[in-house]
């Protein structure tokens, strides 16, 4: 299998600002969102009105941290990129196929490294899945 080509880490880079560029423009969303429902909660005239805003908020909560998570990803996808480790399995040491991260540009590790890491931390939600 070979490296990345010099075409390949560019398309990658401009996959990883694109991404990057939307999760931000997502967090910023969420937060407005979240502080819209939690002024509805302070206002709300009723309790299934404040159940609402409460499960709304918390719903934005779990939405801008999957968010934070992603973009954290990014950023040390980026930090591979600068100390010529990217691409290269953080377990196995192989190179991940260029297909996979194509599709997958903040991927750590092979699909097959990457599946025995969720058999074995299925409740990590850490890390590119497959």
């Amino acid at each position: 299998m070979d490296p990345l080509s010099p075409q390949q880490l560019d398309q990658i880079v401009s996959l990883l600002d694109q991404r990057e560029k939307d999760l931000v423009v997502d967090v910023q969303r969420e937060q407005g969102q979240k502080e819209d429902y939690a002024k509805l909660a302070a206002e709300a005239p009723d309790p299934g009105d404040s159940a609402f805003a409460d499960l709304s908020t918390d719903l934005d909560n779990a939405a801008i941290n999957r968010d934070m998570v992603e973009l954290r990803a990014i950023g040390r996808a980026r930090d591979r990129i600068a100390n010529g480790s990217y691409g290269t399995c953080m377990d196995c040491g192989e190179l991940i196929p260029a297909e996979r991260l194509m599709v997958q540009p903040i991927a750590e590790r092979c699909a097959r490294c990457q599946q025995i890491f969720e058999k074995s931390h299925p409740a990590s939600g850490r890390g590119a899945t497959l």
